[in-house]
């Protein structure tokens, strides 16, 4: 850990080449599947993180505007409650959000430690600097790594909170979900707190415009999936090929994100070796997002190990915050 107001540690656990092997291989993996799918890890390029915050100004996208209204009422109360002199953020990027945490925990008088973990060590040297030179008694130490994998990189240091903000719990299948939280709850000691952030079910015509917004930013952003396949595997995609679609499976209470084929194509794919057919009207689905309710969030917390401590909303009720307790 850093002495305060210095410039931060950053350890490295994910490489570039560590990132491009993963990605090679879930696109193996991904492409060859039935139904084909992607990670949303190929969605983050640069000009994929630009449009992503294209995305949460957009007047539909609801959930980040509502978040940062539940920040705002709940960040003291969640201060007081966690008792922690550690804030831990998980898939920090640009740590806008987390500042309202910061800055509630900092009024509390016992935070000493800011530990950011994103698999981008570009965003953690863009956004810590600013965050030291902010908060001068902060000692911040980054970690280049993806927690979803590797939950042990986190420094085991002070009283802990960790948060996981964005809904990014909802982008988990079910049963990573699971591994991913019983892993979380390992990692913590009795007493150490969890702050998940979570989109609430609500009416269907919410829920796909907020996926599918009118000027189109969305979809322009899930399509930019194919150009990096292009950048990085030289794939030949033909992306006004496919088309996007944004469709709620209430069966799994999720959103699903979707390119479909325009028509029957042919894809290669040479830095796997791959070659890969599309039949008109097939769909490859890129990125989930799963909608909550508070007994069920609950539910999923406490068969990880945790007990709920605190439960807020915004104040129309679309995003809930759980600030969870392993015991």
């Amino acid at each position: 850990m850093n002495t305060p107001g210095t410039l931060p540690e950053l350890d490295v656990h994910l490489t570039e080449a560590d990132a491009d092997a993963a990605l090679r291989e879930d696109a193996r993996r991904g492409l060859t599947s039935t139904p084909k799918v992607l990670r949303p890890q190929w969605l983050y390029d640069a000009r994929g993180s630009e449009l992503f915050e294209e995305i949460t100004a957009q007047p539909e996208y609801y959930p980040f505007a509502a978040e940062r209204e539940a920040l705002t009422i709940g960040a003291d109360e969640i201060a007081r409650l966690s008792g922690a002199d550690t804030f831990v953020e998980l898939g920090s990027g640009s740590s806008t959000k987390s500042t309202l945490l910061l800055d509630a925990l900092s009024r509390t008088g016992t935070l000493r430690h800011y530990v950011p973990v994103d698999v981008s060590a570009a965003a953690l040297e863009e956004a810590v600097p600013g965050l030291v030179a902010n908060y001068p008694d902060l000692a911040v130490h980054g970690v280049v790594g993806d927690f979803i994998a590797d939950l042990r990189s986190v420094p085991k240091v002070g009283r802990r909170l960790v948060v996981l903000l964005g809904g990014t719990v909802g982008n988990f299948e079910p049963d990573d979900r699971r591994r991913f939280l019983a892993a979380l709850a390992d990692t913590l000691d009795e007493g150490e707190h969890f702050l998940v952030g979570t989109d609430l079910v609500k009416d269907e015509e919410t829920l796909v415009a907020a996926y599918d917004d009118a000027a189109g930013v969305t979809a322009t952003f899930e399509l930019n999936a194919l150009t990096v396949l292009n950048r990085v595997l030289g794939a030949d995609f033909d992306v006004d090929g496919f088309s996007y679609v944004a469709a709620w499976v209430p069966q799994a209470s999720r959103i699903e994100m979707r390119l479909r084929a325009r028509r029957d194509m042919t894809v290669s794919v040479p830095a796997l070796d791959l070659i890969v057919e599309f039949a008109e009207g097939e769909e490859m689905r890129t990125e989930i997002s799963t909608k909550f309710t508070r007994e069920g969030i609950a539910g999923e917390l406490d068969a990880a190990g945790f007990d709920v401590a605190h439960w807020l909303t915004d104040p129309a009720g679309r995003f809930g915050l759980t600030l969870a307790r392993r015991r």
